[in-house]
């Protein structure tokens, strides 16, 4: 019996919104790497939905981030904004 290959996966345009917010959370000390992810996800609804503050997107994904919340809320608003993603809180 055979197996075929994975299908290969094509990443997002450089500046959509799913590639910024997965590099707005990539220097995030997380405890596992699916920590950022979720994080990362997280971030991109705040982004799409424009629901709630950053600060809240941070909270409500429950990652275990291993910096205090303000640095890496801090961190991501640097990188959101160094993609001209404007984030208050």
């Amino acid at each position: 019996m055979t197996t075929k290959p994975p299908p290969s996966a094509i990443p997002a345009p450089a500046e959509s919104a799913e590639r910024i917010a997965y590099i707005s959370v990539n220097t995030i000390p997380t405890e596992e790497p699916n920590d950022r992810y979720r994080l990362g996800y997280h971030v991109w609804l705040w982004m799409t939905k424009h629901e709630g503050t950053l600060e809240d997107a941070i909270k409500v994904s429950g990652a275990r981030i291993l910096i205090p919340r303000e640095e890496a809320l801090k961190i991501i608003q640097d990188k959101l904004r160094e993609h001209g993603v404007q984030s208050s809180g």
